[in-house]
């Protein structure tokens, strides 16, 4: 990071220096916030063939003779409600974010030519089969047309006219940052790895690459019931991934159908070219984050007469060395040329720095056909389809639960994990100077940990272990996997009440599938259970108000109900603990944390402050402190921290919390015995996502707060029953 800061301060220099004089020298065509004509970028007429219908929420439904039409309208539309997001997504994987806005999103620019994103797609773009090129290149079609009739909304108009590769590169860019790649490559910039004092700085690596950084510690749930464990026959699918509430890694709810098959509707994030999870006519799936150990970091060993070879296996090689220049704009129409070094080893991206030079080395490197995986799975029909698609596909991570009309249910860790050699250290640094460290294969889809249809009608995962999917003999063996794999032991409270609930009722009902989604408690195995035990039987020193408050914990049933008074107290205590350097508290994972006693105490004590001085008070009902807060929307809500109804908070001015992430795109899907399909879902804002003059903009926020849904309409039918308007891209 040192050498970072260092070019930042040259940059500033420079800035100073030029400003006035020179300005006009590097003023590249297209750079500026000012109106450039796009006209020519839009598609001809009739080359696309599509109607988007928008529903009374303001959700698209796009109706489009091929896939590809389809394609093209998704892009249309989702540039309608966050044209923004999407640019920013394309701008990261273009190289462009400093040359648009500047120093402090330079390093993104680094981090793409770091990875050769563009070789990569350069040099597979062409293996992807014709129809999913057809669909990246309608996509970037479709956003195009938008931007050739919105230029005063384009930030940088050398990102256009888009095309497929670009867009490919987008995806390509935004799924090792899932498991933290970027993390682990900002921590190669942060200090020597093998000296403590450094570690605090590594800490901070995700802030490096901050505008590409996705926080996945904030949980997901997703889980089935199957015919065997519902009360009349029917399959239970819950649509219930966890992210923020605004930015690149928001839900966007879209409905897709052609003349070629495709009719699949769910939640998408911005760039994306096909529905990423969800449900079609047959089938649905949806994901949570799992954190196997997907990226590994060597150091090189480095020849003494020449710094750009490394030893391997004995022999000396070349480092692979090239001069990338990243455009920078300082300050107003100044943007300057900044040229740095990208290097490439046998194992991938290559840094030196002054303390070493390392390598790292992450799971689906190279791989292209993301959205090929996608589209497979969004048109799949049956069971075997779709798990084809699952297996054939590269996508590296992410805990998969699925359900289908005929009764099937089924999870699958999914990852792609690295066969390594036993004897290394591989949650450390390797050496880099041999190929037994030098992994290239992945352990086999079918070997995974998975759960097909098992005894108990129900499987689920809540960002825990695969080795507690459901109960009886079918959960996979842990003992079947090597520690290499790095795959996740623990449970977290979400899980343990999903066990639980799921486990209590032998014929389950809509009604019941529904309650255990919106479930608030926490567990007795819970840290807030522990936590709370602790804190009655060992009452911090205080005045009334403490004392008070500690009788609302005694008489607490762990249910993060809106009306509860104690939760207030016990969220705002461990929001606390969570900034104690003595507790090192995982938001989602709320179970087996080492808290200490005086730190609870401690902890305890300042919440009781906070709402004293707030609130006046120690007896606040939860709903006014757990908000939400939108447009003109101020509501109270439920939930909290790793409950199902998960609900995270940022803490304001006026001590009340703002969520922020948690559940956000939820969709609670039913088929009935006889294949009948019901679905319903709810986005917690609504479908205009950047635009706060539209009424779809918090329209969907009161039933999010109060634990509402909102019907899906997958027939045409359905949808012009319920049509705000309708209307073809452009018009």
């Amino acid at each position: 990071m040192r050498a970072w800061k260092r070019w930042h301060k040259i940059l500033l220099g420079v800035a100073c220096l030029l400003a006035l004089a020179a300005a006009y020298i590097f003023w590249p065509s297209g750079v500026w916030p000012f109106v450039v004509n796009l006209d020519h970028i839009a598609p001809a007429p009739g080359t696309y063939d599509v109607t988007i219908l928008r529903d009374t929420w303001g959700v698209p439904h796009v109706y489009g003779r091929t896939d590809a039409d389809a394609a093209y309208g998704l892009a249309y539309a989702h540039a309608e409600d966050d044209f923004a997001t999407i640019q920013n997504a394309l701008l990261a994987a273009n190289t462009l974010l400093g040359r648009t806005y500047g120093p402090d999103s330079a390093p993104v620019d680094y981090f793409v030519h770091l990875l050769r994103i563009q070789d990569t797609i350069e040099a597979k773009y062409n293996t992807l089969p014709a129809e999913g090129r057809a669909i990246l290149e309608a996509y970037a079609d479709g956003i195009n047309h938008y931007a050739a009739l919105h230029n005063a909304e384009v930030q940088n108009t050398a990102l256009f006219p888009l095309t497929g590769k670009d867009v490919a590169a987008a995806n390509l860019l935004i799924v090792p940052v899932f498991f933290g790649l970027d993390t682990a490559v900002a921590d190669l910039f942060a200090g020597p790895p093998d000296q403590e004092e450094s570690g605090s700085d590594r800490a901070v690596g995700a802030d490096f690459l901050s505008p590409i950084h996705v926080d996945t510690r904030f949980g997901s749930n997703v889980f089935a019931v199957g015919p065997a464990r519902s009360a009349h026959g029917e399959t239970f699918l819950a649509v219930n991934s966890h992210q923020p509430w605004e930015g690149p890694a928001t839900w966007y709810e879209a409905h897709l159908h052609s003349e070629e098959g495709l009719n699949m509707t769910g939640g998408l994030f911005p760039s994306a070219a096909m529905i990423i999870l969800g449900h079609n006519d047959h089938l649905g799936w949806s994901f949570t984050v799992n954190h196997p150990d997907l990226v590994d970091t060597y150091q090189l060993e480095i020849n003494p007469d020449n710094p750009d070879q490394y030893r391997f296996d004995n022999e000396w090689r070349d480092l692979d060395v090239r001069q990338v220049t990243l455009w920078v704009k300082i300050i107003g129409r100044l943007v300057i040329p900044v040229r740095q070094e990208t290097l490439w080893s046998v194992y991938g991206p290559t840094v030196r720095q002054d303390h070493g030079t390392y390598a790292v080395r992450y799971a689906s490197m190279g791989e292209v056909g993301l959205l090929e995986q996608f589209r497979r799975m969004n048109k799949a029909t049956t069971f075997a389809e779709w798990q084809a698609a699952m297996r054939e596909g590269p996508l590296p991570m992410f805990n998969t639960g699925y359900a289908d009309k005929t009764g099937t249910i089924y999870y699958v860790y999914n990852a792609k994990l690295p066969l390594r050699a036993e004897g290394y250290d591989w949650t450390g640094m390797l050496p880099g100077n041999t190929s037994e460290t030098l992994w290239t294969a992945y352990l086999p889809y079918d070997d995974l940990p998975q759960v097909l249809n098992p005894a108990s009608g129900f499987i689920q995962n809540a960002n825990s272990t695969p080795f507690q999917t459901t109960i009886g003999p079918e959960n996979p063996p842990a003992s079947d996997y090597s520690a290499v794999f790095g795959i996740e032991s623990f449970m977290t409270n979400r899980a343990l009440q999903l066990i639980d609930l799921l486990s209590a009722d032998e014929s389950i009902t809509p009604e019941a599938f529904y309650a255990i989604k919106y479930n608030m408690a926490y567990h007795p195995d819970s840290d807030v259970a522990r936590v709370r035990d602790m804190l009655v039987a060992n009452p911090p020193t205080g005045d009334t108000h403490v004392r008070a408050a500690v009788e609302l914990l005694r008489d607490w049933d762990l249910q993060a109900t809106p009306q509860s008074q104690a939760t207030a107290v016990m969220i705002l205590t461990f929001y606390t603990l969570n900034e104690d350097d003595r507790v090192q508290l995982n938001p989602s994972r709320l179970v087996g944390t080492d808290i200490p006693l005086a730190a609870a105490q401690e902890a305890f004590v300042q919440a009781v402050d906070l709402l004293v001085t707030k609130f006046g008070r120690v007896d606040v009902p939860w709903q006014e402190v757990n908000r939400l807060v939108r447009g003109q929307q101020d509501l109270g809500m439920g939930g909290g921290p790793d409950v199902i109804h998960a609900v995270y908070g940022q803490l304001a001015d006026d001590g009340r919390l703002h969520g922020f992430v948690g559940d956000s795109y939820i969709m609670l899907v039913q088929w009935a015995a006889d294949g009948a399909l019901t679905s319903h879902s709810i986005h917690q804002y609504g479908s205009a996502t950047i635009h706060s003059e539209s009424p779809h903009y918090d329209d969907q926020a009161p039933l999010f707060a109060n634990r509402q849904l909102k019907p899906v309409w997958l027939t045409e039918e359905d949808v012009r029953a319920n049509l705000e308007r309708e209307y073809r891209p452009g018009e």
